[in-house]
């Protein structure tokens, strides 16, 4: 692959001038390489990179979320305490309630604001879809607007039908707008355990909601289209077929998020068809998608497996017995589609690796309580 960066012009003189190394001396030659490596690390240090530097919550929201708000509200969202702000989760607008940010601990109500009123619910409509609702018609027929960052707003109010089927959605009382936030290394932990000869296995992330699935399927994506020379991993061309822009965070279908350098995103598609335009088309090693649950689903997955890809793919559940009891999950297993099983939960708290199964044998190859166990018996 080749790499264009900002390396100091230095190494780049020498090696477009293809000096003759046996000219230069033994400190010449170290310099021109540590050079070259260094404009390399800089590379993979940039927005993008595999080392990107990860900014607060309390930022992400002064920059990306306060100035789409109506006017009246963004100074009493700035005077916020900082520790408030980087635990901000979600903005909840509701007309005729107070404004409402869901926090990691308890919901903060922001009772010096007063009630929401339609006016500002109308100014803050206005600058989320830039003064033109028809411009975004197809997102409200979805429920949410992406804005660029990644950042999702939902909508609810007045649904209008056409043949059975929401068409838009008009007289808007109520927003939610989730702050995206990638967690660069959330897999490092589970990584290991996900490669059998030196090849990354299919792999299914179960968790009951908010644990963490999406984020970890998303760094997964990361760092297997990056490649980890550590665990001897090459870099993999990476499908995703994002149906909710969650994994990749799309604006305008450019990913916000950093999900590698051979990474290729279909943003809005359906799971099925998704899977099937990315066989066709990108050629991928490896195709992941989120929330996988239907009949149609699984056989999608059941073809790329036949075409020789492996999967990324999340699912909701509470642990092995909860996946094998219900009929159409119990399918991923006795289809034997994943070579590996990740149970998140909350015991340490969000996105805690409660278990990896063998996906095959339905046996554990990791679980928390064992490996505390461990632990602490290592400490007598």
């Amino acid at each position: 692959m080749i790499l264009a960066t900002k390396a100091p012009k230095t190494s780049w003189i020498l090696w477009q001038r293809r000096i003759d190394c046996s000219r230069l001396t033994d400190l010449q030659r170290k310099l021109q390489v540590f050079l070259f490596l260094f404009g390399i690390k800089m590379l993979m240090e940039q927005p993008g990179g595999n080392s990107v530097a990860q900014r607060s919550r309390a930022k992400i929201l002064e920059q990306e979320i306060i100035p789409y708000l109506a006017l009246s509200l963004q100074e009493p969202m700035r005077s916020l305490p900082e520790k408030i702000k980087d635990s901000t989760l979600e903005i909840r607008l509701r007309v005729g309630r107070p404004v409402m940010l869901v926090c990691d601990a308890e919901d903060v109500v922001l009772t010096k604001i007063g009630m929401l009123s339609e006016d500002k619910m109308r100014q803050t409509i206005q600058f989320i879809t830039r003064s033109s609702v028809y411009a975004c018609e197809e997102e409200l027929r979805q429920g949410f607007i992406t804005l660029p960052g990644g950042h999702r707003v939902g909508l609810v109010g007045q649904a209008i039908l056409e043949r059975g089927s929401i068409r838009t959605i008009k007289h808007i009382s109520g927003l939610n707008i989730r702050l995206a936030k990638q967690i660069i290394g959330a897999a490092d932990f589970v990584l290991p355990y996900l490669i059998l000869n030196k090849s990354f296995i299919s792999t299914l992330i179960v968790s009951p909601p908010g644990c963490g699935k999406t984020t970890l399927l998303r760094d997964l994506v990361r760092q297997l289209s990056y490649g980890v020379p550590s665990l001897c991993l090459k870099g993999y061309k990476v499908g995703v077929v994002d149906e909710r822009s969650e994994i990749a965070a799309c604006f305008r279908g450019v990913p916000q998020n950093n999900v590698g350098p051979r990474t290729d995103v279909l943003d809005g598609a359906g799971k099925i068809e998704g899977i099937m335009m990315l066989l066709r088309s990108m050629s991928p090693e490896i195709i992941a998608t989120d929330e996988v649950g239907s009949a149609g689903d699984i056989t999608a997955l059941e073809e790329a497996l036949v075409s020789g890809v492996e999967l990324i793919a999340t699912s909701h559940g509470d642990g092995i017995d909860d996946l094998v009891s219900r009929p159409l999950l119990a399918q991923l297993t006795e289809r034997r589609l994943f070579g590996r099983i990740v149970f998140l939960g909350l015991s340490q708290g969000v996105g805690t690796i409660e278990s990896i199964y063998n996906g095959y044998s339905l046996q554990p190859v990791y679980t928390y309580k064992a490996d505390k166990a461990e632990q602490l018996e290592g400490k007598k």
